[in-house]
């Protein structure tokens, strides 16, 4: 049997398929209608036990079921009544036979919902104390600028222009973002995310041209605020025309009117900085001329004999009480004591008396020296005993019956063996 080659025409029977089948061919359909923007009025919404947000989309003859999954609630306001504009895509549950419209984003649609979405968004964020958050100061003369904006070639030609005029080659650098519609509020935020993280960027601006509400909208999304607070760097916004009040201006460091008059606030002017810069100049030179000039007055004034006498006055004093204080004598003194010295000894008498004084005085200390010498002790007729070990003897229990005992007279020594010990004998220690 040959292989079909064309479909069944319109007048053949349906085709014959299973329910996965058709599920499958169900599933590709919707994914072909791809990402879609749908407005419509919310009815029942209901936040389910997943953490999901379901609620039914309806218009005057139609309506679809919308889910938004948990990670995308903040940007997924649904009120009873609201008339809104959901942004996502289409899905078929095969399990419960079921076409929902996968919610990445839910918006509101006129003024009214509009304020009323602000005004929510408001109140946490002052809840959470980011209104009220002390403010980064803006750099006097930063390394570099982003500027983050959208394809507007209108927005990128006004801060290009104020640069040009105020400091022409200075490093400005632009980001360009969805700024309105679906996706610009996270496109917004990731923007100054990024830029935060770079070290040679010193202040960020949001810029953008006028618009409604609706347009303008992203600029008062929860997480773009967020994330201005929570950037280290500097932001600067300048959204929309004058009467243009976003959210992100009462979080933002530095709020501007327009992009022009935020290039004027943060680019410096060349002129001003460099008529500074003389000023200062010409202030330093002056103040270094009045202080050569007190200084040189001032040392015409001095009398450089007296101060030096003075000062050689005071250094004198401060040596003596040092010497004092270190147990040094002052050189007076010490010559005063080496006088007395050479006095005591009699260097005026004639020099054989000195000799017959020097004589004598040698002579009676040599005596005491013999007196005092263990030799002239021996020749009187005592000895040292001293025991095996080598020590001397003092008393007689020291010694043991058949040691050898040393025994030094005054001229020899003599070596014997006791034979007996007697501790009484003799009396003494």
């Amino acid at each position: 049997m040959g292989q079909t080659l064309f479909p069944p025409g319109p007048g053949a029977g349906p085709r014959r398929v299973s329910l996965v089948r058709l599920s499958a061919e169900i599933a590709r359909a919707t994914a072909d209608v791809g990402r879609v923007v749908v407005e419509g009025e919310v009815v029942r919404p209901k936040a389910a036990a997943s953490g999901r947000l379901y609620f039914t989309l309806r218009d005057r003859a139609a309506q679809i079921t919308v889910t938004c999954p948990s990670a995308r609630l903040r940007r997924c306001r649904a009120v009873h009544g609201e008339r809104v504009a959901v942004t996502g895509a289409l899905s078929w549950t095969t399990g419960q036979g079921q076409l929902l419209l996968v919610a990445d984003e839910v918006a509101p649609v006129g003024a009214g919902a509009i304020a009323a979405t602000i005004e929510d968004t408001r109140r946490r964020l002052v809840a959470d104390g980011l209104l009220d958050r002390p403010r980064h100061p803006i750099p006097r003369l930063p390394e570099s600028i982003a500027v983050v904006c959208g394809t507007d070639a209108a927005v990128r030609a006004d801060v290009q222009s104020v640069v040009a005029a105020r400091f022409p080659g200075y490093p400005v650098r632009y980001l360009e973002v969805t700024v309105s519609g679906p996706g610009a509020a996270q496109a917004l935020a990731e923007a100054v995310v990024r830029l935060d993280r770079r070290p040679e960027v010193e202040v960020i601006v949001l810029a953008r041209g006028g618009g409604d509400p609706a347009q303008l909208l992203p600029f008062s999304d929860e997480e773009l605020c967020r994330a201005i607070a929570a950037s280290g760097t500097p932001v600067v916004t300048a959204i929309g025309h004058e009467g243009d009040r976003p959210l992100c201006d009462e979080v933002a460091d530095l709020r501007c009117a327009t992009p022009s008059l935020a290039a004027a606030a943060i680019v410096p002017s060349r002129l001003e900085l460099e008529r500074l810069l003389d000023g200062l100049l010409a202030l330093v030179s002056a103040a270094a001329v009045d202080r050569l000039d007190a200084q040189t007055r001032r040392l015409a004034t001095l009398d450089g004999a007296g101060a030096l006498g003075a000062r050689m006055g005071s250094a004198r004093a401060r040596l003596g009480v040092a010497g004092d204080s270190l147990g040094l004598l002052h050189p007076r003194r010490r010559v005063a004591q080496a006088a007395a010295a050479v006095a005591r000894v009699g260097w005026e008498r004639p020099l054989p008396a000195r000799c017959q004084w020097a004589a004598q005085a040698l002579a009676e200390r040599r005596r005491t020296l013999d007196a005092l010498s263990p030799q002239r002790v021996l020749e009187r007729g005592y000895a040292v005993v001293r025991g095996a070990g080598g020590g001397v003897l003092r008393r007689a229990g020291q010694a043991a019956p058949g040691e050898d005992l040393g025994i030094q007279l005054s001229a020899g020594r003599l070596v014997a063996r006791v034979t007996a010990v007697d501790e009484v004998a003799g009396g003494g220690a």
